[in-house]
Formats: structure tokens, sequence, C-alpha cells
């Protein structure tokens, strides 16, 4: 399961809307063949790991991150082909509660006479497939705000210069964590003063590269950019949807067209918007070690906040990680469902 794991992980940014899955088929004379998942329209990681196993998949072992898929989509069911195979167990490590799946693939797999354990790394993967999960049970992407500041809460001085205040190494990352999303999101304001592109570019993908004159990384299908507000016909973040509509209903709309994770960059007046709207599942903050000194540089978030101590939004701290001299923390709501 370690091996499935990981191979998916090496995935996460190619095959959204779908799952991000890896899948480790043991031969009965314990060779390993792994598979991940493809991008929408490829085959799914079971069938990868089947394929490189060749007839060597005859009474081996079959170990997914996910259920396999027991429908026809634009691939076959990956149930037909671990059937065919001749797998003699399967080991799962989460359920797909995608209604088209739930239950249906260990069913069949069990109906043919294919050994099935579930559960076996269940809480990593859920960590893993979180943004998955969360579509499939809402209909809704997984909302993470990302926020970039100095430790004393402030992200810009007050005459308005902020770059750069965290390092390469936090930007790097956080360019990462926008491959990961399919939609960023940023308010008109922050058109207006940066002109941001919100493209993927600093981070390389495994098995990619940064390109030398700012074009894309090999491999990385950028998010689709969402301005809260309107932008300027010039401005570098076109081609992106403009909207000026109730922000529940862009998490909707975000759901509805298969986004699965969408990101709030900012700036601060969007971002407060959100967690205000009660529409945050996660924050991602970076802490750089450096101070403004006063009250006077830009907050964090911006508009009115919680008046009561019993208002404040509350959360548990998920992972700590150093990024060169800054800080990333990790924060889920604690309402989030």
């Amino acid at each position: 399961m370690d091996k499935a794991i990981e191979a998916a992980a090496a995935v996460r940014h190619l095959t959204s809307p779908n799952p991000w899955v890896g899948c480790v088929v043991i031969a009965p004379d314990g060779s390993a063949f792994t598979g991940a998942t493809s991008p929408p329209g490829g085959p799914h990681a079971e069938r990868h790991a089947l394929t490189s196993a060749g007839a060597a998949a005859q009474g081996a072992t079959l170990i997914t991150t996910l259920e396999p898929c027991d429908h026809r989509g634009r691939t076959g069911p990956c149930t037909d082909a671990i059937i065919e195979a001749g797998i003699r167990r399967a080991v799962i490590a989460v359920l797909d509660p995608d209604p088209a799946v739930s239950g249906a693939g260990v069913a069949r797999l069990q109906s043919e006479g294919v050994e099935v354990q579930v559960g076996v790394r269940q809480a990593e993967v859920e960590r893993q497939l979180l943004a998955y999960l969360h579509h499939r049970r809402t209909g809704r992407p997984w909302m993470v705000a990302k926020l970039a500041a100095s430790i004393d809460g402030r992200t810009a001085a007050p005459d308005g210069t902020s770059q750069w205040i965290t390092s390469l190494e936090a930007r790097t990352d956080a360019h990462r964590l926008r491959a990961f999303s399919d939609a960023v999101i940023v308010g008109a304001g922050t058109v207006r003063a940066d002109d941001p592109s919100l493209t993927v570019r600093h981070w390389t993908p495994p098995g990619g590269r940064v390109w030398s004159d700012g074009r894309e990384p090999n491999g990385v299908v950028q998010p689709r950019r969402v301005v809260v507000g309107s932008a300027a016909r010039g401005a570098r973040i076109h081609p992106c949807l403009q909207w000026e509509g109730p922000l529940d209903d862009l998490v909707v709309r975000l759901g509805a067209d298969g986004a699965t994770q969408a990101l709030i960059e900012g700036g601060p007046a969007a971002a407060g918007a959100f967690v205000r709207a009660g529409l945050v599942d996660s924050f991602v903050v970076y802490l750089a070690p450096a101070l403004f000194g006063g009250d006077d540089g830009a907050p964090i978030l911006s508009g009115p906040g919680a008046q009561s101590i019993h208002d404040i939004v509350r959360g548990s701290i998920t992972a700590v990680e150093r990024l060169g001299p800054d800080v990333r923390i990790d924060v889920a709501v604690t309402d989030a469902a």
C-alpha cells in the first residue's frame, strides 16, 4: 500500500476530476507491478498495473488506494479487468463514495470469488484523497484559503509594498498547491493591484521541468482562473470566469463543473468574504520570519471579523512544514464536511 500511495501522489496534479489512485499488483513469485491513474479519458490505476503485470497477474494480489469502479464511463469497468486477469485477492484502502461505485466494485469482485480486504491505511489515503472524497459526498469542491504573511500577521506595508514577504521555497510550494487545484480564485482588487497570471510556473511536477522562459512546466493542467468581480480587458488573468453573484453559488457552480479543489488566493478582502460566508474548508498559511512591527500594515484578512470570541473560526492544525526560512501551517476548519 505504501507503493500505491506513492504512485498516487505522483499523479495528483493530472487526474482531476477523476481520483488520483495508485495500484500495485503482487504476483505469486513476489514481483511487483505498479500503476497510477492517467489524465481523464485514459486508463485507471488498476488497468495500468494489470497491463504491466500481464500473465503474472494470474493468482496475484492487487493493492489499490480506492475501490475499483464497476461502471462504464470513458473507460471500461476496472472490476472486469481484475476478474479477467485472474486476481485472487484485492486489498483496498478506501471505498469510493461516488454514487456510481459506492460498494458496487467490492460486491462485484466478491461475487466472482475474489477475496477482498478493505481499510488498509484508510486514514492516510483519506487524507490523500480528501478533495475528491469531499466532492463526491457533497458535490462541492474542497475550498482552501492560501494566506501568506509576516509572523505578526501582516501582508503589506502601509505604502502598499508587499513583494516578497515569503521565500522562493514557500512560493514554489504555493505553485504546487495551484497545480493540485482545479480553480484559483482572487478578488478584483488583487487583479487591479498586482495583475497576476495565476498560472503554475515555479513548481516542477514529477518527471517534468520548468521552462527557462517562463512557459508552463511539462504535464501541468493549469487551473481555471476566477475573479470575484470584474477584470480589465487587458489583465493577464484572462481567460477567466468573472463572478458577480453570491459566493455560495460560485462554489456550487465550480463543483458542478467538476472542480474537486478550489484555491482562494486573495486578496485579504476576497479571502475575508469567503471566511465570513463559512465557505472555507481549510487554510494553508505561510509565515515568514519577519515583522512589520505595528498595526498599520495590511492584515491577513480584511473586512468585519468575529464580534465575539464565541464566533471565531476554529480549526485543527493538520501539518506543519519548514520551507526554507518560512513555515507552512495547514489548518482544517473544525466543522468542514
